[in-house]
């Protein structure tokens, strides 16, 4: 599925968050959820430089404002505690000591500063978290070797139907830099961050702000590029972990290879961007919608996202009806200065406007192309030199399902 190339950045046919230097996870069943693994962590020999990016929905979790306050203070982590199953969103004062009561037991069984633990929770809004159950688990973490990457990602994933991960690696001042990612996501996602949780590390060294920049960088063109329903969540966040294990020159923007870093962190966070858009909950296709010849980068991407958001373009994907007019309408809506005289639209390589009019395509061909797994709407503005892509998923008859009896 990797879509961004270079020669100079190799994709690692097995990654997970441990395959750069210094760093293990694992995952195991506390019994918050019936049978899966419910419980994750990861964990660095060393401290390493973080940085974080979170949800804009002003309902935020307890989870995330221990973990944004822990990377303010200290711009380090060297673990990572996560639980499905419950969100521990909207649940008071208790909510709050409950996450720093987290956070202070896995930095007492790690033996390292509570302000180097990000603590992070997935599941069900309202609900407090089962404390007993959870301290028990922090007591079962372990971090030699034979801990295992694939336990951590089963245990973050909530509606998810398949785990997501994968690892580049490029070289660096003569060092092999490996970056790894893992994450979660499946449904309530949209632009801004959105039931989503991101976990990437690096064995790179790299200034804090430098990594911030970096993050917060490919987040905008990557995690915010996606949607599966349009609803935004109150726990999710992205964080990266850097604990110079290879011993590079640290890395900033004055570092002669500082853009190929940057390229093969993207590249890591568009890919686990694109499995959670596949993954959307019932859904049956991945839509990408590429915009380009807009007169502004915010443009191109607003009207990308408007596109990728309308429920009627996800339908008409999910039932192979290659109706334009929903495009165009969306692309109408975005609030962006669109000259109608000028829009292009192609539904894979088959035009079906150019300059606002409509061109005469064959039927069949729209619906045999719209019936495959992965879907390309084309919207060309022809008015400037900037583009943007975005991901997203069809709207089945499943996704009713699943959400109808989230709770039961």
């Amino acid at each position: 599925m990797v879509t961004i190339q270079s020669e100079a950045i190799k994709v690692l046919k097995e990654g997970h968050v441990t395959t750069p230097k210094g760093f293990t996870a694992g995952g195991l069943h506390c019994g918050i959820r019936k049978k899966r693994r419910d419980f994750g962590w990861i964990h660095s020999v060393t401290p390493a430089v973080a940085a974080g990016v979170y949800t804009m929905n002003v309902f935020q979790a307890a989870p995330l404002k221990v973990t944004r306050r822990a990377i303010n203070e200290t711009s380090h982590l060297q673990a990572i505690i996560v639980n499905s199953g419950i969100a521990n969103a909207c649940t008071g004062k208790q909510g709050d000591l409950d996450a720093e009561e987290m956070q202070k037991n896995a930095a007492a069984k790690l033996n390292i500063p509570a302000n180097h633990v990000a603590i992070a929770s997935t599941g069900l809004i309202g609900s407090p978290l089962p404390m007993e159950k959870i301290n028990k688990a922090i007591h079962g973490i372990t971090i030699d070797k034979e801990a295992n990457p694939q336990h951590f990602e089963d245990a973050i994933l909530t509606t998810d139907t398949v785990t997501k991960h994968v690892a580049v690696q490029l070289e660096v001042d003569g060092k092999t830099i490996t970056i790894g990612g893992a994450a979660k996501g499946s449904g309530m996602i949209h632009p801004n961050m959105a039931t989503m949780l991101g976990f990437i590390t690096t064995d790179a060294a790299i200034e804090a702000e430098s990594l911030q920049l970096a993050l917060k960088q490919t987040t905008d063109t990557t995690f915010n590029m996606i949607t599966v329903d349009g609803d935004c969540s109150t726990n999710d966040m992205v964080l990266v972990m850097a604990n110079g294990q290879q011993e590079n020159h640290p890395l900033n923007q004055s570092h002669p290879q500082w853009s190929l870093f940057v390229d093969a962190l993207k590249m890591v966070s568009e890919e686990l961007a694109k499995m959670i858009a596949r993954d959307g909950e019932g859904a049956s296709k991945l839509i990408e919608v590429k915009v380009t010849g807009a007169p502004t980068q915010d443009a191109a991407s607003h009207v990308a996202k408007a596109v990728i958001s309308s429920n009627l373009v996800k339908t008409a994907v999910y039932g192979a009806d290659p109706n334009w007019g929903r495009i165009i309408c969306a692309v109408g809506y975005s609030e962006q200065p669109v000259n109608p005289d000028k829009v292009c639209i192609e539904i894979g390589e088959i035009p079906v406007v150019k300059e606002g009019i409509p061109v005469a395509f064959d039927e069949l061909d729209g619906k045999q192309y719209l019936q495959q797994d992965n879907i390309t709407l084309h919207v060309n503005l022809q008015d400037g030199p900037y583009k943007a892509t975005a991901w997203g998923c069809d709207l089945t008859y499943d996704y009713v399902k699943i959400n109808a009896s989230y709770r039961t």
